[in-house]
């Protein structure tokens, strides 16, 4: 009898270890990942967006019409399609920390390049560029996370890192309004000045993220022995469970229908500019 009590209480005690253990190494992933990720995404978002308050000024400044501005707003997400998934394979190629710092620091030159626009064909080709840049950054961040989360754990900080969106509304918004108030200062517009100040945080917040980020979690000197041997074991069983599942060649995933609706999906949810 008292075998079978101290057998049952080793299992319980052992069982309460091993949540501890998950409950400590989810705390620590997530204090170290989610509030970088998000901030990181609060300027793409704020990128993608700044030209609508920029034309409150631009469009009338370089005579461009309504529809002059429609397609340098809307070929953005053209750029953006063609390349996400190859951006998501180089991803994987090169390393999460050099890709998305690659990413950021390439569209927060264009974004500030923006102000250099003096007319259709010049916005055109930014705008178009700047999709390129960016193609890949929010599937590439969802592709990272699955390296550290566990499948039960992804949709809750999904929504956390989401929360960047509404955030970027709140306080871009006003952000760019006094930014375009800044019209006439060094010779250079408003709309120049907005586009020049916002791009650059995207360059620095790049810079950082390729020494801050870490790949993958055997990488990571801030978890300890134990969460990594615990994370590794999840992971890695999650990864035998998907074995089975076909895996397609980059032909037949740039031809996949939830590849082609995804950046539309993306495009509806946001918006355009």
């Amino acid at each position: 009898m008292s075998q079978t009590t101290y057998a049952g209480s080793a299992g319980g005690a052992k069982s309460a270890s091993k949540s501890d253990i998950e409950t400590s190494t989810i705390r620590a992933i997530s204090w170290r990942l989610i509030p970088f990720l998000v901030l990181a995404y609060f300027f793409s978002y704020l990128d993608r967006v700044n030209l609508g308050f920029a034309a409150l000024t631009m469009n009338a400044e370089l005579k461009f019409t309504p529809l002059i501005f429609s397609w340098g707003a809307g070929i953005f997400f053209i750029g953006y399609f063609i390349f996400e998934v190859p951006s998501n394979l180089a991803l994987e190629k090169f390393g999460a920390s050099r890709w998305i710092a690659r990413i950021m620091v390439t569209w927060g030159i264009i974004s500030a390049l923006m102000a250099m626009v003096s007319g259709v064909t010049s916005f055109y080709v930014l705008r178009f560029l700047l999709g390129v840049a960016e193609a890949g950054f929010f599937p590439g961040i969802i592709l990272y996370l699955t390296y550290w989360y566990p499948a039960q754990y992804r949709a809750r900080f999904l929504a956390a890192f989401a929360i960047a969106v509404p955030v970027s509304t709140v306080i871009g918004a006003p952000i760019s309004g006094l930014l375009l108030g800044l019209d006439g200062m060094m010779g250079l517009k408003g709309w120049q000045w907005l586009f020049i100040i916002e791009g650059i945080p995207s360059v620095l917040l790049g810079i950082v993220t390729w020494f801050y980020l870490t790949d993958r979690p055997e990488k990571a000197d801030w978890l300890s022995a134990e969460q990594k041997a615990w994370l590794k074991a999840k992971l890695d069983s999650e990864i035998a469970a998907k074995q089975a599942v076909k895996h397609f060649s980059l032909g037949e995933a740039l031809s996949s229908p939830k590849v082609i609706a995804r950046p539309i999906r993306e495009s509806a949810a946001f918006g355009p500019d």
